[in-house]
């Protein structure tokens, strides 16, 4: 199993020079891929843009959004041309357009779509994003820059039958947005499932993220970081999420050896600081 880890654009206060000192450190130290929480009544860098402050100062790194809130962009064919560019700029198959629907209202109200039209129109969206990807069609073949080799890939969030039919109908693959490795194990039977249904070959990529949070404010950080942001749900589900944060080395380890176990790609790893020093932090726990 791959193990990536999060940039903080969604955390607080993380500045310009922390981002961009990450996204190396995270290169340097061997992760497999930079992901990107998405936000838009939140003061969060927006992903797409983050990644490519990231891409310009990495080389090898994968560019991820763990997912980017596909309905609240509309517009599925810009989406797939801002993807197409990310991989061009960034060298070519490192962008991993990961897309979902979200679920907060407010989010939807200040871009003004209706949260109950959002399944249909990621229906539509990502046949016309995978025809764009593939360079199929009439105007989507049109659509550039071309990749030269490997080109981008798409991986579909969600945790309902429709999400699985999706991914398996137009994705590479599946990521899991919250949930442990028993939630997982039981998903990827569904996907593989749906995978069957829909006659694919092979298998899907499949993919999950937790948080972490070390060093010695790790509880002051996740507490700190994950009430604010998951404060929409109500207090015994944030403190929930915040009390499941991995915050020492043992709790990495329990996470890896069991995501792993339960069939799961690539363990995206998200921060509750947007501090450097906690990738290697995170590198030396995963090391031991």
């Amino acid at each position: 199993m791959e193990i990536g880890i999060g940039l903080p654009n969604a955390v607080t206060g993380t500045t310009r020079g922390q981002l961009l000192d990450w996204a190396r450190s995270a290169e340097a130290a061997g992760f497999s891929s930079l992901g990107t929480i998405d936000r838009i009544v939140y003061p969060n860098y927006e992903p797409l843009l983050a990644l490519a402050a990231a891409g310009a100062v990495t080389e090898r790194i994968r560019l991820a959004t763990t997912v980017m809130l596909g309905p609240l962009r509309v517009n599925a064919a810009l989406v797939a041309k801002q993807v197409l560019t990310l991989d061009a700029l960034a060298g070519g198959g490192r962008a991993v357009l990961g897309i979902g629907l979200g679920g907060r209202d407010d989010d939807y109200a200040v871009s003004g779509v209706s949260m109950s039209k959002r399944g249909a129109w990621q229906d539509g969206a990502l046949a016309t994003i995978r025809a764009v990807l593939d360079g199929a069609g009439g105007s989507e073949a049109k659509i550039g820059p071309r990749p030269a080799g490997q080109g981008a890939s798409l991986i579909v969030g969600g945790s309902v039958a429709a999400s699985f039919r999706r991914a398996a109908r137009y994705g590479d693959g599946w990521i899991m947005g919250g949930g442990g490795p028993d939630q997982f194990k039981v998903a990827v039977e569904q996907l593989g499932a749906a995978w069957d249904q829909e006659g694919r070959d092979g298998r899907p990529r499949t993919m999950a993220l937790v948080y972490f949070s070390l060093g010695e404010d790790a509880e002051t950080q996740a507490r700190q970081y994950l009430l604010d942001y998951y404060a929409f749900l109500g207090a015994d589900l944030s403190s929930m999420i915040a009390g499941s944060a991995a915050r020492n080395p043992d709790t990495i380890a329990a996470y890896v050896s069991a995501f792993a176990a339960a069939g799961c790609d690539e363990l995206i790893m998200f921060p509750c600081s947007g501090d450097p020093r906690q990738v290697e932090l995170l590198a030396d726990a995963i090391a031991r």
